[in-house]
């Protein structure tokens, strides 16, 4: 069976006001995996954005819609879950709420993935990371960057948002292949600052830039996704993944 996918007539108002913030995104009828502690995980719940950011999120928010002059996404059948993700957060190692990254929740960039409904939440993290093609839509600051498996915007030039931060050689302790408990994940830090991963024997299957600070991981994959990480105790805990070094 297909996966669900998003309304193609919605999807060319949508993609015909991009840029235009006049009109409020409003993605219903969700499952939503806020990833926030205190919301939890929502059903049949709405997203309300306005411009790059989340403005609202929970249920029956589409009742105001029409009022607002909002352009609906209808996701019966579908989940909702971020496109940032700080895995140290996801393996608890967060103290405050505070300090984590990623979560859905109002006032928090508007970057997220709408996939099926078919897992659990962190097994959908971890599918948004390692295989975005198959999302029915990925949204980064509020405007579609995919949809239906088709990329709407080109993959960036220059992952780095920052060139003149961007090291030229990496020095860390944490450089090389690690792996993840199942060995189905290979991940190659260099000293060049770029990761490889290798899934299931693919090699190349995710490429992009990282950096580090102290025991903190940022990583940018080449389609301009974030995520997060932390080592702690020769480990790293990253997308709910859990890493020896090899």
């Amino acid at each position: 069976m297909s996966n669900p996918m998003l309304d193609e007539a919605v999807l060319a108002t949508v993609t015909a006001n991009s840029g235009d913030r006049r009109h409020p995104l409003m993605f219903v009828n969700a499952t939503i995996h806020t990833l926030d502690p205190v919301i939890g995980d929502l059903e049949g719940a709405d997203l309300l954005l306005g411009g790059e950011v989340i403005v609202a999120v929970g249920p029956s928010l589409h009742t105001a819609a029409e009022d607002d002059g909002a352009i609906v996404v209808d996701c019966t059948g579908l989940t909702i879950v971020p496109a940032v993700v700080d895995g140290a957060a996801l393996a608890g190692l967060r103290l405050r709420g505070a300090d984590r990254v990623g979560t859905l929740t109002p006032g928090n960039p508007a970057t997220f993935a709408v996939v099926a409904d078919r897992s659990a939440g962190t097994s959908q993290l971890e599918m948004i990371i390692w295989r975005p093609g198959q999302a029915a839509a990925v949204v980064v600051d509020g405007e579609f960057a995919l949809v239906n498996g088709r990329r709407l915007t080109p993959a960036p030039a220059d992952p780095d948002p920052e060139p003149d931060r961007r090291p030229r050689a990496v020095r860390s302790p944490y450089l090389g292949m690690w792996v993840d408990e199942t060995g189905f994940v290979h991940q190659e830090l260099t000293a060049d600052g770029r990761y490889d991963e290798t899934r299931g024997g693919r090699p190349h299957a995710y490429q992009g830039s990282f950096w580090i600070d102290g025991d903190r991981i940022v990583y940018r994959d080449d389609l301009g996704f974030w995520a997060y990480g932390r080592f702690a105790d020769g480990v790293l805990h990253h997308a709910g993944c859990t890493f020896h070094r090899q």
